[in-house]
């Protein structure tokens, strides 16, 4: 029992506070799901300094309406990121303000973006009829609790940031066996040819005619995927893998959607190996259109007991 939630508007205080206690947990794991060091207990005063330019303690202090202390504590976490400075005024250099540092003036940058994709699903769950206020927040807690929110969260913030597709690059190379290694250790196990074949992409997949995309975001490779030619027109989709930092941004179908796109564009078939133990993977497959085959006796991945081959 929920004793809370049952005594309904007598606890509305409490039931508030761990409201705002849930929704800071999940903004804070979006925050860290997209690479972000950032408390969000500190949005309020850096995105007020940010829009006013510059300010003072007492204007941040009458701006935000909260407690002089609770102000200055947040003013010195953000000195400490560096993410802000102390400046004297123009005209009266008696006077401090508080300002952007240029490292603030970047982050402010990047964190515009995933602010918008926060605020457009607080507003999917907040905008629509409700008998009462506490009607809204029995709503608003279930999709918290769920972890409806958290996914909806990361579906906007992909919309709002540049995600961008690319083909091979040598300054990828890397990332193309880290991210690899990193998936096969998490969920199976790495071969002496799993190394091999990752360490030299050129020579099993490039130059035989195959191709590499890359998911990138501000020079970043967050995600990876190949398509190994095998004959003629036929390529098996292989090698994906998204980093652990950006799982649930749903990376790995914008990387199937290019692969797709690109095989249609030169009518390519494709084809792939996989596990049945990766149920979220095989029901992404299906959704895209693969279906299963039958795998064959001398199938080159010991770790693979299921082969699908995509339908148009």
């Amino acid at each position: 029992m929920d004793t809370i939630k049952s005594l309904g508007e007598l606890s509305m205080g409490s039931r508030l506070k761990r409201l705002s206690d849930q929704c800071m947990k999940n903004i804070q794991q979006a925050y860290k799901q997209h690479n972000i060091d950032f408390d969000p207990y500190l949005f309020p005063a850096f995105h007020n300094i940010a829009n006013l330019g510059e300010t003072t303690n007492t204007e941040l202090f009458e701006s935000l309406k909260t407690s002089q202390p609770a102000v200055t504590q947040t003013i010195n976490k953000l000195l400490k990121k560096e993410l802000i400075e102390n400046r004297a005024h123009e005209s009266d250099k008696r006077k401090k303000v508080i300002v952007l540092s240029e490292k603030g003036k970047k982050f402010h940058q990047k964190l515009r973006p995933i602010w918008r994709g926060m605020e457009r699903a607080v507003k999917k769950y907040t905008q629509h009829p409700a008998d009462s206020l506490i009607d809204h927040l029995n709503d608003f807690e279930a999709v918290l609790q769920s972890g409806e929110f958290l996914r909806t969260v990361n579906e906007f913030i992909a919309m709002e940031l540049q995600i961008e597709i690319t083909n091979y690059k040598e300054e990828f190379r890397q990332d193309f066996y880290d991210l690899n290694i990193e998936w096969l250790e998490t969920y199976f196990y790495v071969e002496d040819f799993d190394k091999e074949v990752l360490s030299k992409p050129e020579k099993y997949i490039l130059d035989p005619g195959g191709h590499i995309f890359f998911a990138v975001e501000n020079g970043r490779a967050l995600g990876t995927v190949a398509l190994m030619k095998a004959d003629n027109n036929r390529y098996e989709l292989t090698k994906m893998a998204v980093h652990t930092d950006a799982r649930g941004r749903k990376l790995g179908q914008q990387l199937m959607q290019h692969c797709l796109d690109f095989a249609k564009a030169n009518d390519f078939d494709l084809f792939l190996y996989s596990n049945t133990l990766l149920e979220n993977a095989i029901h992404i497959y299906r959704k895209y259109g693969f279906v299963e085959i039958p795998v064959e006796a001398d199938s080159p991945y010991v770790r693979s007991n299921i082969k699908m081959e995509w339908v148009r």
